[in-house]
C-alpha cells in the first residue's frame, strides 16, 4: 500500500530556473523524470473532484484506502488536472506550436521562439530552454496517466467477482486515462516525430531512462489502437451530459474525434488511403449520434456563455468559482501567474487591468488578409482584436464588448481575440484575465469539416457539412466545394487556435514548403529532440 500524490515537479534549467512542471509522485515509486536536468519535489494532493470544487488545490490528508471503491476515481482527476494545469496548455507550449504556422507571430524578442518561427534548425533551436520544457510537460501527462493506471489495478484487487457496476466504471475510469495518455503521445509525435511509446513499464526509472523511439506512423497507429479501447468503454455521452462531478469529463466522442484526427493525419494527401474510411466512419459516428450541434453565436463560442456548450467534445476547466476573491483554478501550476492561458496573450494595454498581457502570440497581417478577402466578417470579429489604431502608441481602439485598448510602444496592430475575455465577463472583483473562462481543445466544428473533407477524398460530396460551418458564420453555401474550398474553410474556422492545425494542414497536405517561408521539405517538420533529451538518453539521437 503507497500513498498517491499529485506531484509539482519544478524544473530548474540553466538559463531559466523558473519555469514549472506538473508530475506525479508515489512515495513506494519515486518518479525522477530522467529527462530533465534538475528536480525539486513539492508534494500536493490527489484531487477529489473534477474541476469543480477549491478541494482540487488542497492537501490530501490521508492515504488512499483501495478498498474503498468510492474512492477509485481520485487518480483520475488527478490526470485531469495535471493535463490542463501547467502541461498541454502551458504558456511556452501554446507559443511554440502557434509560430509555427504563418497566422501567428512571437510579438517577443525571444531568440528560441523566434528560430522556431523561421524554421531554423541549428542549435539555437535544439539548446533552447522552451522546447525542452514542453517535452518534459507533454510527457508528464503520459507518466501520471501510467501512475494513475497503477492505482486503478490496485482498485481492481477489491473488486469482488460479481461486481458488474464497479468492473464497469473501472473499464472507464481506465479509459479515460488511456485517452489523455494517447493524447499527449499524438501530439508529442506530431512536433517532435520519432518518439517514445511510454506504458505503465516506465514507472521503472530504469525503463523510463532507456526508453527508445518509436516511428510517427506506428505512434499514430498505437492512439488508434488505444482510442478503440477507450470507444468502447467511455460514457456515451456529450461530454456536458457527464453528470457532476465529472461534468466535461472525456467520453465514447472525444475518443472517436481523436481517433478520425489521428487516422486523417496517417491518410495525409493521398486521396486513396484507407484511413479516409476510418475518418469518414468516426466521424459519422458522432454527427449521427445528433448529441452534438454548432454554438449559435460564434464570437461568443470563445468567452464565457461559450463554456461547455453542446459544441464542446473536449475542454479544458478553469474557474474563479464566481467570487470575488480566494480560490482559483488556472491553466497554470502552483504561484505560476504566467501559468494563466490567456494572460500572455494579453495586449500590452496602458490602460491597464484587466485586458492586458505582454503581447505575445500576435495574429499576422496574412491571417487578417486572409479572412478579409473572403469577406469572413464574423471569424474576422472574432479571431482579431485591435490595439489602437495600427498598433500606435496613444492610440486607442474598442472592442466589440467595449473594452478600450491602446497602442504599444513595439506597434503591435492585433491581439488574438480567441483568447479574448471582456471584462464585462469576467467576475467582479476579480483582475485574473481570461481566469473563469475555459480552454477549447476539440469542437463539433472540426468534425464536420473532417467529415466534408473525408467524403471529397472519396468522390462523394462534401457541401452539407461543410456549409453547415459556413452557414453558422454568415458565409453563402458552396456548391460542390473542392479540397482546396475545403483546406480554406479549416483554416478560416480553426484561425489563431492553439494546437498546430494550420501548421499540419500544410504539413499533411504538401503546402508547407511553398506557404511558409523557410521551410524545408525533410527538414522542417519537426522540432529537434532537445539536446538536454539526448544528452541524458542517447537512444533519442
Amino acid at each position: 500500500m503507497y500513498i498517491p500524490f499529485l506531484l509539482h515537479i519544478a524544473l530548474v534549467l540553466e538559463l531559466l530556473s523558473n519555469c514549472i512542471i506538473l508530475l506525479k509522485k508515489h512515495i513506494m515509486k519515486l518518479y525522477k523524470l530522467a529527462i530533465s536536468l534538475t528536480i525539486m519535489i513539492i508534494l500536493s494532493a490527489g484531487c477529489s473532484k473534477f474541476l469543480d470544487r477549491p478541494l482540487e488545490n488542497r492537501g490530501q490528508a490521508a492515504k488512499i484506502n483501495y478498498a474503498d471503491l468510492t474512492l477509485m476515481y481520485r487518480p483520475v482527476s488527478g490526470v485531469y488536472r495535471t493535463a490542463s494545469s501547467g502541461t498541454f496548455a502551458k504558456w511556452i507550449s501554446v507559443a511554440i506550436r502557434s509560430v509555427r504556422s504563418d497566422e501567428i507571430e512571437p510579438g517577443n524578442d525571444d531568440a528560441g521562439q523566434i528560430a522556431i518561427h523561421n524554421f531554423q534548425n541549428n542549435v539555437t533551436v535544439k539548446s533552447y530552454w522552451g522546447i525542452n520544457d514542453m517535452w518534459i510537460s507533454l510527457y508528464g501527462v503520459v507518466l501520471d496517466a501510467n501512475s494513475a493506471l497503477a492505482e486503478l489495478d490496485e482498485f481492481a484487487k477489491n473488486i469482488p467477482a460479481g461486481d458488474a457496476a464497479n468492473t464497469k466504471l473501472l473499464a472507464q475510469y481506465r479509459a479515460e486515462v488511456r485517452f489523455f495518455r494517447a493524447l499527449g503521445h499524438y501530439w508529442i509525435s506530431r512536433y517532435y516525430g520519432d518518439i517514445p511509446i511510454l506504458g505503465q513499464e516506465s514507472n521503472d526509472p530504469t525503463n523510463l531512462g532507456n526508453a527508445t523511439k518509436s516511428k510517427v506512423e506506428d505512434i499514430r497507429k498505437h492512439v488508434i489502437e488505444e482510442m478503440d479501447f477507450c470507444i468502447a468503454n467511455l460514457e456515451d455521452a456529450r461530454p456536458n451530459q457527464v453528470a457532476a462531478p465529472r461534468q466535461g469529463a472525456v467520453t465514447k466522442y472525444t475518443a472517436l474525434m481523436l481517433k478520425a484526427k489521428v487516422a486523417m493525419d496517417l491518410a495525409g494527401n493521398n486521396n486513396a488511403s484507407p484511413n479516409w474510411d476510418v475518418v469518414l466512419e468516426t466521424t459519422n459516428q458522432i454527427i449521427n449520434s445528433h448529441k452534438f450541434s454548432l454554438f449559435g453565436d460564434y464570437y461568443q463560442l470563445f468567452k464565457k456563455p461559450g463554456k461547455l456548450c453542446d459544441e464542446s467534445i473536449l475542454e479544458f476547466q478553469f474557474s474563479d468559482f464566481g467570487t470575488e476573491s480566494g480560490d482559483v483554478v488556472t491553466s497554470g501550476g502552483a504561484n505560476e501567474s504566467w501559468g494563466n492561458f490567456y494572460l500572455f496573450q494579453g495586449p500590452e494595454n496602458t490602460f491597464g487591468t484587466p485586458i492586458t498581457g505582454p503581447g505575445w502570440m500576435v495574429p499576422t497581417q496574412k491571417a487578417v488578409d486572409f479572412l478579409t478577402a473572403r469577406n469572413d466578417a464574423l471569424r474576422l470579429k472574432t479571431a482579431i482584436q485591435y490595439c489602437g489604431v495600427n498598433g500606435a502608441p496613444n492610440t486607442v481602439s474598442v472592442t466589440p464588448d467595449g473594452d478600450q485598448i491602446s497602442g504599444n510602444a513595439g506597434r503591435k496592430k492585433y491581439f488574438n481575440g480567441k483568447s479574448y475575455f471582456p471584462k464585462s465577463q469576467m467576475t467582479p472583483g476579480r483582475q485574473d484575465y481570461g481566469s473563469n473562462n475555459n480552454v477549447r481543445i476539440f469542437r463539433y466544428a472540426e468534425v464536420l469539416l473532417m467529415n466534408a473533407e473525408a467524403k471529397i477524398r472519396k468522390g462523394q460530396n462534401g457541401d452539407g457539412p461543410l456549409n453547415e460551418v459556413r452557414v453558422r458564420v454568415n458565409l453563402g453555401p458552396l456548391t460542390n466545394a473542392t479540397i482546396q474550398q475545403l483546406m480554406d474553410e479549416r483554416r478560416a474556422e480553426l484561425i489563431c487556435e492553439w494546437w498546430g492545425e494550420r501548421f499540419n494542414d500544410l504539413l499533411r497536405t504538401g503546402q508547407a514548403a511553398t506557404v511558409l517561408p523557410g521551410f524545408v521539405t525533410g527538414q522542417s517538420e519537426y522540432l529537434p529532440i532537445p539536446q538536454a533529451q539526448e544528452d541524458i538518453n542517447s537512444n533519442l539521437k
